[in-house]
């Protein structure tokens, strides 16, 4: 499993140097290293054929390659791929892909569990258990790329996996050393080689993080909001209570790269008869005067249990019409893999200890 003692996956390049360094090798080596690890995806040191027969051999000796292993993998009629993935023996998250025509985003998860509440989520109401790793959030995304058969770089440049959206399980800029060490693994110009400008994190507002996100990462953002005054964004996102509405939206405007042509989506779950009035939706037009921003408003997903109902579609037109015509950008998103529970909000995984049996590459579903 990814963060097994000697795997080699979520290193960066200054650890892989020390590696190599320790095993008495040129410091060139890390560059091929790196190349056949995050350009080729190979998880075998034996496939390394520009490395010698001697390090390869030492390398085995003492270090794995290994991806997350999965546990359940869904694949919805909507085309949308969910994976049950199991980061060591007892804790598992979810990873979803999200195809479009010609290209797709990776919907990423930071914790097993969540240290947030948000009560209109489902993962909110399981607890948080752990960080995790750099190693497995880069895993989740070179599994994915692994099963849509992506190693190396098409010729044509194009991909299926394109886009990566840090909105999976957890609050990414609560375990940001281990976000950004794997963000910046992924876009490594040698490597997965993905632009910071197709990747998107989303945080429910940890205030004192975000400048540093901007400076360090230089990722879009998004802010999870779905209120537009604090005593109804206390009620659903608790953390309004420790970074309420008014510097919240302070640090939106002050996020390093912010502009015109990087704009902070804003996401809204519309759920009925809390924030989706015709005064909610002037007043968030007014709240958001002076930042480059555009609002994806998110028809409620339910699951078992949710204390919410979805806005009607008529009052969801009504709420676009009205933040569109104040001149920001509403599209309504399109509920993607709600059948395979894996549509926004609906992700939440059992963490239990599992036999070692449990733990191993389940077959791709049917197509």
């Amino acid at each position: 499993m990814t963060g097994a003692p000697g795997n080699l996956i979520g290193l960066d390049r200054n650890e892989l140097a020390d590696i190599v360094a320790g095993l008495g090798e040129a410091p060139f080596r890390v560059k091929q290293l790196w190349h056949w690890i995050y350009f080729r995806g190979v998880t075998d040191f034996a496939n390394m054929t520009s490395l010698s027969g001697a390090l390869r051999e030492k390398l085995a000796a003492s270090f794995n390659l290994d991806w997350p292993g999965v546990v359940r993998h869904q694949k919805s009629a909507d085309g949308t791929m969910k994976w049950l993935l199991g980061m060591d023996q007892r804790h598992l998250v979810e990873s979803v892909y999200i195809p479009q025509d010609d290209r797709g985003a990776l919907c990423m998860s930071s914790q097993v569990g969540c240290t947030l509440t948000c009560r209109f989520c489902h993962t909110g109401t399981q607890r948080l258990v752990r960080n995790l790793e750099p190693g497995e959030i880069v895993g989740q995304f070179m599994l994915a790329r692994d099963t849509l058969d992506e190693w190396p770089a098409p010729v044509d440049g194009r991909r299926m996996l394109s886009n990566i959206v840090m909105m999976g399980m957890g609050e990414p800029l609560y375990n940001f050393d281990n976000v950004k060490t794997a963000l910046s693994i992924i876009m490594d110009p040698e490597g997965i080689a993905l632009s910071r400008r197709r990747i998107t994190l989303s945080t429910a507002g940890v205030v004192p993080m975000m400048k540093r996100c901007g400076e360090e990462l230089g990722v879009d953002l998004a802010v999870s909001l779905h209120a537009v005054n604090d005593d109804v964004r206390t009620r659903l996102v608790p953390l309004n209570r420790k970074y309420p509405i008014g510097d919240l939206l302070d640090a939106c405007r002050a996020y390093p790269g912010a502009g015109n042509a990087r704009r902070i989506t804003f996401e809204y779950v519309m759920l009925k008869d809390v924030n989706d009035s015709d005064a909610d939706a002037r007043e968030l037009v007014r709240l958001l005067k002076g930042i480059p921003a555009k609002v994806n408003l998110i028809p409620f997903n339910a699951w078992p249990g949710a204390p919410f109902e979805c806005s009607p579609a008529r009052r969801i037109a009504s709420f676009a019409g009205i933040v569109n015509d104040g001149g920001y950008s509403a599209p309504v998103r399109r509920p993607r893999g709600r059948d395979i529970m894996a549509a926004c909000g609906q992700l939440k995984s059992d963490t239990v200890k599992m036999a070692r049996s449990a733990m191993t590459s389940a077959p791709p579903p049917a197509s």
